[in-house]
């Protein structure tokens, strides 16, 4: 796995827990975090109410709290990715899609790619 894309990995299981359980987030590193994941973590995190209000406002019929846990942080670490300039639009699009069907299921990755593409689509217009 690569670099990049094992650190998403950490950054999703950091904040899935601190979703989930309403624990700080620094209570949740284990072990060696690598900034790429701890930096990410900590800016979704502090950044989630604004990037689920993105999320509802995207998704059609749901609010971002009625999401599943994995795939409402999927969403958050994209949008936070899609909101920098390090990594391109479909770069971002492309690596959500695939933590959801690794870590939940095809029709979250569909949920997850329709969302996401309506975010950026959005933006362009």
């Amino acid at each position: 796995m690569s670099g990049r894309r094992a650190s998403r990995r950490t950054a999703l299981f950091l904040l899935y827990q601190w979703d989930v359980t309403g624990q700080p987030l620094a209570s949740l590193y284990e072990g060696e975090v690598d900034s790429f994941a701890r930096e990410t973590a900590e800016a979704v995190a502090a950044e989630a109410v604004a990037l689920d209000r993105r999320i509802t406002e995207a998704a059609e019929d749901w609010t971002a709290d009625r999401l599943g846990a994995i795939e409402r942080n999927i969403l958050r670490i994209a949008l936070h990715e899609l909101d920098g300039a390090e990594v391109p639009d479909e770069v971002a699009i492309n690596e959500a899609v695939t933590l959801a069907k690794r870590y939940a299921t095809d029709d979250a990755a569909r949920l997850v790619n329709g969302i996401l593409g309506r975010i950026v689509r959005e933006r362009v217009s």
